[in-house]
């Protein structure tokens, strides 16, 4: 099977397909000056585009890791997610606190999403 990589550089791609599924790399905000809740769901946003132009969506999530910065904002993290996945067919997910490349960021998620049969 092949392998389609788009939106790479030298260093990496934003998404790769393969065999009918879709991988995401880590995707962060754009505007950190933004709480926990608000880059979330600018991170989410930013999925939802990836996972279109793959040609899939949140409705075909297999599984979502999450990066937070404190789990004391672990709420706010939940509560945009909460109103961004679709109810009854949510992802596996993992969420652990970490350490993030740039300070001022708050998230970092990943997914996986399988293309639609079709």
């Amino acid at each position: 099977m092949t392998v389609t990589y788009h939106d790479s550089n030298a260093r990496m791609s934003q998404i790769t397909v393969h065999n009918g599924t879709v991988y995401l790399a880590g995707q962060v905000p754009t505007d950190a000056s933004a709480d926990m809740r608000g880059q979330t769901e600018q991170v989410l946003a930013r999925i939802d585009d990836l996972l279109a132009k793959a040609g899939t969506s949140k409705e075909q999530l297999i599984a979502a890791q999450i990066w937070v910065t404190s789990m004391a904002e672990f709420d706010q993290m939940n509560a945009a997610w909460d109103s961004w996945v679709v109810p009854g067919r949510p992802p596996v997910r993992a969420a652990v606190e970490a350490k993030l490349a740039k300070p001022e960021w708050k998230v970092e998620i990943m997914v996986t999403a399988a293309l639609p049969e079709g």
